[in-house]
């Protein structure tokens, strides 16, 4: 490992007696990502896009540039088919909104059961507008979907097809390319929600041949309050605006508007800015580290948690028993006692973790549980970390009173 990883976050350098293991939720922010985004500010702060004077021009540049560095980490064919959003909640109801308004009575939209609500509770909307029906793929009690049970939810009446790549809370990585390939051969557009596979994985979305993808900023270390949505510039034409105001218009009358070219027509207001140089950075930082030491440390990681937790009297891991299907993301229970209970008792020996349905219900109702722990590690963590995650939890049924 390398040991000086650490130093490059303030947060875990300037509160060491913390274990954060909550990394799924929000990851922490490297060093040169805070600066980034308070140079911004400091140097640059103008409305980009809509100033002819210097500063307004550089901001315009710096928005302009990280939405090329976002196209080229993706692989997209162009940067005119990466969007700028909150984050991936709002891309999802973007596409929802906006290529859901193309949806007709009787047309099918297939998700799976894995679905964080970002990725279902827009396309149930959809649904409900457009009179269009939902279809789950289900999962096993590993997470896995084969994919004869995929294929047999897709029909000559799917339209969409939208899957994460990466559970939020199983770990479990699903094999888009080839279910992308399946909803093409019925002539299905394929949405990915890459909110848990991109700071992880080498996402290639050409590769995927995916129609769309989403994801949110913060959890590969960017700032709060950026997200990105690729779509093929094909269908992204073709597609009505989701917002409506200042800056994504061509041309207004008293009678209507003609709209703003890609991107633009999709990111109305004043833009974050400064999210997005923030947002470059952290892809400056990933390629600085090394994305394939970054997948590799993080391997290592999941294996050292698997061995720990399966040390822990009274817990049941949820999902796969192997390692290498957790990516990082480990979701379990501990006989008798509460989620919250164990969050807390966790939280008052320095550990970070998060309890509760992790805005997947119809995955928790699936599996039969109602509530869980999760710990989820990023390559910043250690195995000191997960020792003492193993030892805090070794105790949690003793100091709820149980006699073993």
């Amino acid at each position: 490992m390398n040991t000086n990883i650490r130093a490059d976050f303030p947060l875990l350098r300037e509160r060491s007696g913390i274990a954060y293991l909550d990394s799924a939720a929000t990851a922490q922010k490297p060093e040169c990502v805070i600066r980034a985004e308070a140079d911004f500010y400091r140097e640059h702060n103008a409305n980009p896009l809509r100033g002819l004077y210097e500063i307004s021009q550089e901001a315009t540049d710096a928005y302009e540039s990280a939405r090329a560095k976002t196209a080229a980490f993706l692989n997209a064919e162009s940067a005119e088919e990466i969007i700028f959003t909150r984050n991936a909640t709002e891309s999802m109801n973007l596409l929802a909104y906006s290529q859901g308004s193309l949806l007709r009575p009787g047309d099918e939209i297939v998700i799976s059961i894995a679905e964080h609500h970002s990725n279902f509770l827009p396309w149930q909307m959809a649904a409900e507008r457009s009179g269009a029906v939902i279809r789950f793929a289900e999962c096993g009690a590993d997470g896995s979907i084969p994919e004869e049970r995929f294929r047999a939810q897709i029909s000559d009446r799917t339209r969409i097809v939208a899957m994460t790549q990466v559970s939020n809370v199983l770990g479990r990585e699903y094999p888009i390319r080839r279910f992308a390939e399946i909803a093409h051969e019925a002539g299905a557009l394929f949405v990915c929600d890459g909110a848990q596979s991109v700071p992880h994985l080498k996402v290639d979305v050409r590769e995927l041949d995916v129609d769309f993808l989403a994801f949110s900023g913060h959890k590969m270390g960017g700032p709060m309050g950026i997200g990105v949505l690729y779509g093929k510039k094909k269908l992204l034409e073709k597609m009505p605006p989701f917002l409506r105001g200042g800056e994504m218009i061509e041309y207004v009358t008293r009678e209507g508007a003609t709209w703003a070219e890609l991107p633009h027509k999709f990111e109305a207001g004043t833009v974050n800015a400064a999210g997005a140089v923030g947002l470059a950075a952290a892809i400056d930082y990933y390629q600085r580290t090394g994305f394939d030491w970054m997948i590799r440390r993080e391997e290592e990681l999941s294996r050292c948690a698997m061995e720990a937790l399966r040390s822990v009297p009274h817990l049941k891991l949820i999902g796969s028993d192997r390692a290498e299907e957790h990516h990082g993301i480990f979701t379990f229970t501990l006989e008798g006692v509460h989620p919250h209970d164990i969050a807390e008792i966790l939280s008052a020996d320095g550990i970070c973790v998060r309890a509760g349905h992790h805005c997947a219900q119809p995955l928790m109702q699936h599996l039969g549980v109602r509530s869980t722990v999760r710990a989820s590690l990023m390559f910043y963590n250690t195995e000191e970390e997960i020792g003492r995650l193993a030892e805090s939890l070794r105790s949690v049924r003793r100091r709820m009173g149980y006699a073993e």
